[in-house]
């Protein structure tokens, strides 16, 4: 049958009354009427009756120079989700970004993992799409909000985390990444109508190559991590994506990116319009709750001070950070011979065996994390104790993102640093990342019997 044509949804901001205009989009919205036997039209589906739950059963007080979700006018299902998160006061990047972009307006976020971006623009889809249901009839594989970001572990997180503050709002998410089955993905995709779309950049081309995936009714478009996007090499395939939405005045669009450099910025250039510039710097992140420690050592003994800090009485869970896959490989293999419960993320592991991985890691089956950068970008585990750099990182923004696994939502952790003969010249241009001295002393001796 051919896909039928039909009516563009209701703006989902005021400001932009003709949102759903998809004048700018590439091949799909041209090719509106092209042959789609395996969608077929779906009525809407029945609004759900509003939920039992009263606002005034989420009872959070005025605190002068903290911003309340309470103050932000949102939608009560979206706030039920809030308060069992356990949200109370708007993090720095959610108080500076929240009142921009739930009026419409787009806007490009500087902040490193943990300072609570991503609920920040789930927070934005969220109330959006609430705000303004789509009336007319709609079609499998049309996703109204699209979120695109680097890594498979950053999907899966993504997708749990709006699962849960979307839990009493009645909106489908689904996540698609590689490596994972592509029919189990499709069903997930056309059982019902999909409102919200999470997935990293290659499978979605996939999806939209096979005419699985529509994009022309994309209303809010969220580019995560932007910064590793164009250090991966996807910034090509984004840009295809990108075209494949509507056009810039007819879409709001996100982007964060954990620095802001000439290629980023000439970038949000082509993909906002107007955008609101908010910044938060690392500092906030990497310092204020994390004890940051640097271990003077040589390369013959890391291992050896490795195996005494993860048996310590205090270590409940450490991620284990090195630069490369067979170096992560090799220190997987010794942990595990040593007794240690451990598990490895690299990006030469299957994606199912990641997955259950980082569950194991979740629910306390293991307590320690061997990780590469890539991998470990999407590692959100609530209560990690410990992050351990075996090896430095090469670019200093990975430092504050490893650092990061730790003293999140208001917890405190512990960062050591191991620095040796190989890699100690690092050591300076993180100091000028964070713009801070860090403190390197010997290991105590009892961590090197």
């Amino acid at each position: 049958m051919l896909r039928k044509l039909f009516s563009s949804s209701p703006a989902p901001q005021t400001a932009e009354a003709d949102k759903q205009d998809n004048a700018g989009s590439e091949s799909q919205v041209g090719n509106k009427a092209a042959g789609r036997s395996q969608h077929k039209p779906r009525q809407k589906r029945p609004k759900k009756p509003q939920p039992e739950w009263r606002i005034e059963q989420f009872d959070v007080p005025e605190v002068e120079g903290k911003t309340r979700f309470h103050d932000l006018g949102l939608d009560v299902r979206l706030m039920h989700g809030i308060a069992d998160a356990g949200f109370q006061y708007c993090s720095p990047i959610q108080a500076a970004s929240l009142p921009h972009t739930l009026r419409g307006n787009d806007v490009i976020g500087k902040a490193q993992t943990g300072t609570g971006k991503t609920a920040a623009f789930l927070i934005t889809i969220f109330n959006d799409l609430l705000n303004n249901p789509v009336e007319d009839e709609r079609f499998a594989g049309e996703p109204r909000a699209l979120v695109i970001a680097p890594t498979r572990e950053l999907v899966v997180q993504i997708g749990e985390d709006a699962r849960q503050l979307g839990a009493h709002c009645g909106l489908n998410v689904v996540t698609l990444i590689g490596g994972m089955d592509y029919q189990k993905q499709l069903e997930r995709l056309n059982n019902d109508l999909v409102d919200i779309v999470v997935a990293t950049p290659g499978r979605l081309l996939d999806f939209s190559g096979r005419r699985d995936l529509y994009l022309d009714q994309v209303e809010v478009l969220v580019i995560d991590e932007a910064d590793r996007m164009l250090d991966m090499g996807f910034i090509p395939q984004v840009k295809r994506i990108v075209r494949l939405t509507p056009k810039k005045t007819h879409r709001q669009t996100l982007l964060f990116s954990a620095t802001f450099t000439d290629d980023i910025i000439r970038l949000t250039e082509q993909w906002t319009s107007d955008p609101v510039k908010i910044e938060i710097e690392p500092e906030s992140v990497a310092t204020d709750s994390v004890d940051q420690k640097v271990y003077l050592v040589e390369s013959h003994d890391k291992f050896k001070l490795l195996l005494n800090i993860v048996r310590q009485d205090d270590v409940n869970s450490v991620i284990i950070f090195a630069n490369r896959r067979d170096e992560t490989r090799r220190l997987h293999e010794r942990l595990r011979k040593a007794g240690v419960r451990c598990g490895i993320l690299s990006g030469e592991i299957p994606q199912n065996k990641r997955s259950r991985t980082l569950q194991q890691f979740k629910d306390g089956e293991i307590n320690c994390l061997v990780a590469t950068d890539v991998a470990g970008r999407g590692i959100h585990v609530k209560g990690i104790s410990h992050v351990v750099n075996y090896t430095l990182p090469e670019e200093p923004d990975d430092y504050v993102h490893r650092i990061g696994r730790t003293g999140r939502a208001g917890a405190t952790g512990t960062s050591i640093s191991f620095a040796c003969e190989d890699d100690a010249f690092l050591l300076p241009d993180i100091e000028a990342e964070l713009a801070m001295k860090l403190p390197c002393e010997q290991p105590p001796a009892e961590l090197l019997k």
